[in-house]
């Protein structure tokens, strides 16, 4: 069997002629019922080219043909193929002529011109005399009409006399001389000695021509793509046309050769990124069948046409995430569930994505955790079904502006109970599970909240698992994240080891613009003359004893302040200095009076630098979910 590389550089091998051909043809179609030249004779309408020109481009009998050395010959019934030595447009003539010098010998034998568009003037009743020896000076007056040499056409060897019916023919002729063939139709340009009888002028009567020629045109159709009305045109340069001609037929096929080359290199460029993609989508799709075989999970199995059914053609989308988009669905059971459908452009990560999400959360469950109630992994498709958030995400409600702002106000009390609910979430996620599951991209995005509110952390398709010890250091090829919420050792591990901390340093962001109600890249103090880093406006107020501006009321100001000095010890930049999720509980439901005052977290980037070298025991190198399997 053909591969398909060598079935698309067949397919395009083949279609490369066709688009050669028709550039060529559309290039050259407009002139190609110009004239041409075929040595140094002109041909133009009515004659044509035959092989050269299409036959719409002359008159019906008027084919001629340019042999290989540029002569020109036209081919008549019975006068062979002679050469085509002048046209003359003007007068409507030709001259041919025969090598052998044979034409009188072809008309003696029957040949005419009756077949052909053309004519010659003859004299009728011509007598045609064969001498097998020159006639005596007694008979040579009376023999003198036209003296024919058979010496140079094949087969004829004796010498004839052609006399026509003016001449007196004698009434007795020599022994020598008899009547060779007598009425025979004679053109006129042979009836004189003085002509070469190897050539012959004919004349044609139509198309009559000569009105055009004659005012300095070119006669032809009107369509010439067709045999209709004859009409003139202007004459056209000929050697300026024919020049034209060639730089057009060059530029065609240095166009198309050029187009063919950059298509051809597309399309191996196309083949070879297919086939690295299938191959890698083929390594995912292993790997991803290894892991389900190796893990029994909660989550229910459904088919692509299971996933189709349940969300009704993807009908209803409810947005778009980094690695997918989500559509709304329904369960046989009435049970509405979002439908996460990943994208296949993304290539290894889609397999990458799919085991983080189905080996994290599909091994667990807590209130605070979004629940996955299935997937789906056939053929090139991927997908995930979660439990249906009805209020959607949290920065939908946090954020005071923006196409998707909702109109709720959930006030400081809600807000405090949420950054509750996620705290303990992410405790599980840390403490709770049988490995450390670190989810890397704590954001407003990725926490959503059902009909009560209540928070439920999703989106793990950066997690990865790692072993519960008391310090573990996480190996990782590249940042992952979202900017504005990585720690600063996710960059750079200068300011300390990448590990669960980072999660909280994503917390006390996180905190900051639940408090700020803006993001914290966007948020510009009205207080100083130049941009100030929201989260160090916030630390020098606390610090000064000055409060934050809000308007709330005692018991808002007191939640203001706490998930304040708490986001505060969330995002110091030494990891060390961090507390666990753990710590950040009991912080957020404890008393804010028993808080005390965080150090400050944008002391010297060297200072933390240095203090971060400490070599911690019991360090655990952390891999993706993925490279286990």
């Amino acid at each position: 069997m053909i591969s398909s590389r060598k079935k698309a550089i067949i397919f395009s091998t083949i279609h490369f002629f066709i688009i050669l051909q028709l550039i060529t043809t559309s290039s050259s179609s407009k002139d190609a019922c110009r004239s041409f030249l075929c040595g140094s004779l002109q041909i133009r309408f009515p004659f044509y080219l035959k092989g050269i020109q299409p036959s719409h481009c002359g008159y019906h009998g008027f084919e001629l043909f340019c042999t290989s050395n540029n002569e020109t010959v036209i081919e008549l019934p019975l006068l062979g193929k002679p050469l085509v030595k002048e046209i003359d447009y003007k007068s409507q003539s030709l001259d041919i002529h025969d090598q052998n010098g044979c034409f009188p010998q072809r008309f003696i034998a029957g040949s005419n011109l009756s077949d052909t568009p053309f004519k010659t003037e003859t004299y009728e009743n011509y007598t045609i005399f064969n001498c097998s020896r020159d006639v005596d000076d007694k008979y040579e007056y009376d023999l003198y009409g036209l003296s024919i040499d058979c010496s140079s056409c094949p087969g004829w060897t004796y010498k004839l006399f052609a006399l026509g019916p003016s001449y007196y023919i004698a009434e007795s002729l020599p022994s020598h001389c008899e009547v060779f063939a007598s009425s025979i139709s004679w053109p006129s340009s042979f009836s004189n000695n003085d002509l070469d009888l190897s050539s012959l002028t004919m004349n044609w009567d139509e198309p009559n021509c000569s009105t055009c020629e004659t005012g300095g045109q070119i006669c032809g159709y009107e369509n010439q793509t067709s045999s209709h009305a004859i009409g003139c045109s202007d004459k056209p340069k000929e050697k300026k046309m024919a020049r034209k001609n060639i730089a057009g037929r060059q530029i065609a096929i240095s166009v198309s050769l050029g187009l063919f080359v950059f298509l051809l290199f597309v399309l191996i460029m196309f083949i070879k990124r297919r086939n690295k993609a299938n191959k890698e989508e083929r390594g995912n799709q292993l790997r991803i069948e290894k892991f389900l075989e190796k893990n029994a999970l909660k989550p229910t199995r459904y088919s692509h046409a299971e996933i189709k059914k349940i969300t009704n053609k993807f009908v209803t989308k409810l947005g778009q995430g980094g690695y997918g988009s989500v559509f709304e669905g329904k369960l046989t059971n009435g049970i509405q569930v979002a439908v996460k459908v990943l994208d296949n452009s993304k290539g290894s990560n889609n397999g990458e994505e799919f085991v983080n999400e189905v080996g994290t959360i599909g091994r667990i469950h807590h209130l605070n955790v979004v629940r996955l109630l299935g997937f789906c992994v056939e053929g090139s498709t991927k997908a995930l079904i979660y439990e249906f958030m009805s209020n959607g995400s949290l920065d939908k409600f946090i954020f005071s502006n923006g196409k998707d702002k909702t109109l709720i106000n959930l006030g400081w009390k809600k807000l405090q109970e949420i950054a509750i609910g996620i705290a303990r979430g992410m405790e599980y996620l840390h403490q709770g599970c049988d490995q450390r599951i670190l989810h890397f991209d704590i954001k407003p995005q990725n926490i959503l909240l059902d009909h009560n509110f209540t928070p439920k952390i999703s989106d793990f398709g950066l997690a990865k698992l790692c072993t519960k010890d008391t310090f573990v250091t996480v190996s990782m090829a590249a940042a992952r994240g979202t900017m504005g919420y990585i720690a600063p050792e996710v960059f750079s591990r200068n300011f300390g080891a990448v590990s669960y901390k980072s999660d909280v340093y994503s917390f006390g962001m996180l905190l900051l613009e639940m408090v700020g109600g803006k993001k914290n890249t966007e948020i510009k103090m009205e207080t100083r003359s130049d941009e100030e880093y929201f989260p160090e406006w916030v630390y020098n107020r606390l610090n000064h004893g000055e409060d934050l501006g809000i308007l709330a009321e005692a018991e808002g100001l007191g939640i203001v302040k706490k998930l304040t000095m708490v986001s505060l010890w969330c995002i110091q930049w030494n990891p060390v200095d961090r507390p666990s999720m753990n710590g950040v509980l009991h912080m957020l439901e404890g008393n804010t009076e028993n808080l005390l005052m965080a150090p400050n977290p944008f002391a010297s980037a060297t200072s933390v630098s240095s203090t971060s070298r400490v070599n911690h025991t019991n360090e655990t190198e952390l891999t993706p979910i993925l490279e286990d399997y």
